[in-house]
């Protein structure tokens, strides 16, 4: 019975791809609207394939093999309605309630249901209906369905979907109908899939020795973690001398390729990782550099400006519900201004009167540290807090299969120099900037000359704590808020500073990108934490040989 099921479902198959019949195309089009009355059928004879509503209704009652003939026989019909259901079961929003078979609109047990026949609301939620079980053999045969069915969309993207679904599963019995579908395919990235997964379902044995030995070849072409282990299952059986050497050397060449891209990701990771330490460094640069503070409450302004998007995005959902995707832009601005006050009353009320006395003012800005975060602590509470990602920022780019890239890291290096950009303008085309840089290079003389030093270290200061808070509106995007979250950067904020030179933007720039590159390529092999010491060591015998980092400062102050 199995065996003249799956045949039948193979032929099937067949046919509406060689087809592509317009009845299945309009099957999309006249789905039934929800005041339309379902049509009753007569009963069918003995030798009549049951009803598409029959099949549906099976999908709700009996075992678990009554439900899986049930979807072969769905498939094999090529009723595009099919895939509306049977994706409601995969994801766990089919229902049945009083012989009827409903689908969820959500997850939720309070999400309202509607007839999955007429797709008229049933006036219950789920919570009042039974849920229809799926296990983990029906769950991979749905998969494969699902896949089937889109092969035959209209849709590229969702043929291109249904080729990769059935990549996962690789079902031998869709060997032919895949081959057929490929033939009339004519979307590259469609194409492309259905080649990809043809070739995988003929060489793990679907298909004669010539037909194996042409898939095992094709697989060189991709590079992904699942062709490279089914080329190396393949290995371990017994194969002949013609298709061991094809599958050892395409397996060569997928090995060759994650490699690369392999490498390729190290380095964006390296420069996301470089790309928040530049964030989380520059302000921090500019304070060190002109006053020579060492501000042990930078990480703290961190913390305050990632929890300033917090309450910026919460205002949106409470009072702006359908802007919210666009909180982020006013919590940028908002984030500077709120950390920047507040660094310039640290800087009146406690460091101006620290100048010159490092180990005091250490001391002070720690002190602010835990006051800051005992603050945070005691209004927000010590549980994390969650920033969820723009749209606009969620997802990825999957350049291929062993390289994604996440759309919130490609902002974030984007945001980050645009920032050091901003400041780059600022310090050389502004009176401030220009002040600034003559209060660094020289104070006495600054002062001599009618600068007004302490607005300067004031503004600096400030200035230093906003771009920190800037730092904190990016971070929310890829980590918890907490009262911790700055005490994870204040160090490698300052190695960043040290190695590339005190005060010295683009220095920043450099040592931030090297350490996030360096520390990248190093935690495959020596972990995260040994990497960090191996990388703190270095810099410790790097300044000894260049006290002033990679970038010095000139000036009479500076090399006195």
């Amino acid at each position: 019975m199995r065996a003249y099921s799956l045949r039948r479902f193979i032929t099937a198959m067949a046919l509406a791809v060689a087809a592509l019949s317009p009845s299945f195309v309009c099957a999309q089009d006249a789905a039934p609207s929800a005041d339309a009355p379902v049509a009753v059928e007569a009963a069918p004879t003995p030798d009549a394939p049951p009803s598409y509503e029959a099949l549906v209704l099976q999908l709700g009652n009996g075992g678990f093999d009554d439900k899986i003939k049930a979807v072969e026989t769905l498939t094999a019909t090529g009723d595009a309605r099919s895939i509306l259901v049977l994706q409601a079961m995969m994801d766990g929003n089919l229902y049945m309630h009083e012989s009827q078979v409903f689908i969820a609109e959500s997850g939720a047990r309070d999400a309202k249901l509607r007839n999955a026949l007429s797709n008229a609301d049933a006036g219950v939620t789920a919570a009042t209906a039974s849920r229809v079980t799926v296990n983990n053999r029906l769950r991979g045969i749905l998969r494969s369905a699902l896949g089937a069915l889109t092969l035959f969309s209209p849709d590229p993207a969702l043929r291109a979907n249904g080729a990769a679904a059935l990549f996962r599963s690789r079902p031998p019995e869709m060997a032919e109908p895949l081959a057929a579908a490929l033939a009339k395919e004519t979307d590259p990235a469609a194409k492309r899939e259905m080649e990809h997964t043809l070739a995988a379902i003929r060489v793990t044995g679907a298909g004669d020795e010539a037909q194996r030995i042409a898939a095992a070849a094709a697989l060189g072409n991709y590079a992904d973690p699942e062709t490279r282990a089914i080329l190396t299952g393949l290995l371990t059986g017994d194969l002949s001398p013609g298709l061991r050497a094809t599958v050892t050397s395409s397996l060569s060449k997928v090995e060759g390729k994650l490699a690369f891209w392999g490498v390729i990701n190290n380095v964006f990771q390296g420069v996301s990782l470089g790309s928040v330490l530049l964030l989380a460094a520059i302000g921090l640069a500019i304070t060190f550099g002109v006053m020579g503070v060492i501000n042990m409450a930078h990480g703290e302004m961190i913390m305050i400006g990632a929890y300033t998007t917090y309450m910026v995005q919460e205002l949106f959902r409470a009072y702006l519900p359908g802007l919210v995707d666009w909180s982020i832009v006013l919590s940028v601005p908002a984030a500077f201004l709120l950390t920047g006050a507040i660094g310039v009353a640290i800087e009146r009320g406690v460091i101006r009167f620290l100048y010159g006395r490092a180990l005091e003012t250490l001391l002070a800005t720690w002190g602010i540290s835990l006051i800051l975060q005992q603050a945070v602590r005691t209004i927000f509470g010590p549980t994390n807090r969650e920033v969820a990602t723009p749209s606009w920022m969620s997802g990825a780019w999957e350049v291929v299969g062993g390289l994604t890239l996440t759309y919130n890291r490609i902002a974030i290096v984007i945001f980050s120099l645009v920032v050091l950009g901003m400041i780059a303008l600022l310090m050389r085309h502004s009176t401030f900037g220009l002040h600034m840089r003559a209060v660094t290079q020289n104070r006495r003389m600054a002062s001599s000359l009618g600068i007004r030093t302490g607005a300067v270290d004031a503004l600096t200061f400030g200035l230093g704590s906003g771009i920190a808070g800037i730092a904190g509106v990016a971070l929310s995007q890829i980590s918890n808020v907490s009262p911790n979250l700055g005490q994870s950067f204040i160090i490698d904020s300052f190695m960043v500073v040290v190695f590339g030179g005190v005060g010295n933007l683009w220095g920043t720039l450099v040592g931030a990108f090297s350490l996030g590159l360096v520390n990248k390529f190093l935690e495959p092999y020596a972990g995260a934490v040994l990497g960090k010491i191996f990388v703190l060591v270095a810099i410790i015998l790097f300044i000894q040989k260049r006290p002033r980092g990679l970038f010095a400062l000139k000036g009479r102050s500076v090399e006195a």
